[in-house]
């Protein structure tokens, strides 16, 4: 609405101090307006929201991405990332699209897209030459790809329900796999012969891996129980449960470099540490107050991390059994990884971001942004070169650690 006043009714408003009267002829133009439409006195001045004449404040809103790469090939949620032990680019991906795909960091080009499962994939392995990935899916089948062309080279098959997750020998290509079936299955991948069925927990079997030595299976088991056994025979050499190990079920396991030492974390909090060789529980670390998520051993210092959805990663002294730092995240940890090459622990969120932690001295280092939701799976590069992040935004992004 215009409105023009002469200067000679507004020097007697402002003289005699009140209001100012317009004549009809005065006004150009008239509006009816919805007093609800109307703003609050405070509004205009409400640093929240951003206005056109506040271009800042606007920038500033952007999500953040502090990615290298970004892959959306995935149609659905990625639940596993793996990163080749010899290729430091070479990445594969799979989730809720029953797909898995082989790419390279940085590379333009159409990935491999490797189709064989029917339900979701749930864990990828490189064997520890790269020659070959592994794939465990929610149909309860392995299948071993050539991770060159992405050819199939074997479908293994034995489990009765789905595969929790797939480990290599450290030193052939030798497969083990843990089943919501109460089994683990060990499997020659290169001519796909069933080597042994280890069988004993009476719930799903939800870690487990060989020793670095290579000559010893450690599982663990929604049952809150850790088997030891001889792969070689298939025998059960140890039986760990009970007081004073977990009291609910192990939600993951880590081992020393010297293979005599496994953590374990459970859904009841609690860490434990047992000795392989005598199976008896050495320790216990209480510091969680939710399920214990991702467990980790320093190589060649006597620390251990654990994740947790309390959001705390907690660094312990094992020579004391006490904290050494808490580091607090937003919201729960789901994937820790101790780095080859340095003093840092790489943490994967819910709140969707990497964290990067000085284990020395608990500081947070860098926080790594992009995820738009809840992230699922972290692994680092050969080299520590990248640190790649699967999502429940349907993308994996790669991140450079030299940035830190």
């Amino acid at each position: 609405m215009a409105v023009h006043q002469s200067s000679e009714e507004l020097d007697s408003g402002d003289e005699d101090g009140g209001a100012v009267f317009l004549d009809r002829e005065d006004i150009e133009d008239e509006f009816l307006v919805d007093e609800e439409d109307l703003p609050d006195v405070d509004d205009e001045h409400d640093g929240d929201h951003a206005t056109e004449s506040d271009p800042y404040q606007e920038e500033s809103s952007l999500e953040r991405d502090d990615s290298i790469h970004a892959f959306t090939g995935h149609s659905d949620s990625v639940y596993s990332v793996a990163c080749s032990p010899t290729d430091s680019d070479l990445v594969a991906t799979g989730g809720g699209d029953d797909t898995v795909y082989i790419w390279r960091v940085g590379d333009s080009e159409a990935p491999l897209e490797l189709k064989g499962h029917t339900d979701s994939i749930g864990s990828l392995a490189f064997s520890n030459d790269g020659v070959l990935l592994a794939s465990g899916g929610l149909d309860g089948v392995v299948n071993i790809w050539e991770s060159s062309s992405g050819d199939l080279k074997q479908k293994l098959e034995g489990p009765g329900d789905a595969i929790e997750w797939v480990k290599w020998h450290p030193r052939g290509h030798i497969v083990l796999a843990g089943s919501e079936d109460f089994t683990t299955w060990m499997w020659n991948a290169d001519n796909a012969s069933c080597m042994t069925v280890l069988a004993g927990h009476n719930r799903s079997v939800t870690c487990g891996g060989f020793t670095p030595d290579g000559k010893t299976i450690c599982t663990g088991s929604a049952d809150a129980s850790l088997r030891v056994w001889n792969p070689r025979s298939g025998e059960c050499i140890h039986v760990v449960q009970g007081h004073p190990y977990h009291t609910e079920g192990l939600a993951c396991l880590a081992f020393d470099f010297e293979s005599n030492v496994t953590i374990s974390g459970s859904i009841d909090s609690s860490v434990c540490i047992v000795n392989i060789r005598t199976g008896k529980v050495a320790g216990a670390l209480h510091g969680h107050s939710k399920s214990v998520e991702c467990v980790g051993l320093a190589y060649g210092f006597p620390l251990a991390a654990t994740g947790s959805m309390d959001g705390k990663l907690i660094i312990w002294d094992l020579q004391t059994l006490s904290p050494r730092s808490t580091c607090e995240h937003e919201d729960g940890i789901v994937k820790l990884i101790w780095s080859s090459s340095s003093s840092y622990i790489f943490t994967g969120c819910i709140d969707g971001k990497i964290r990067v932690w000085d284990s020395r001295t608990g500081r947070c280092e860098k926080i790594f942004h992009g995820h738009e939701d809840s992230i699922l799976d972290i692994s680092a590069s050969w080299g520590d070169k990248f640190i790649l992040s699967g999502s429940d935004d349907k993308t994996v992004r790669a991140f450079e650690v030299a940035l830190v």
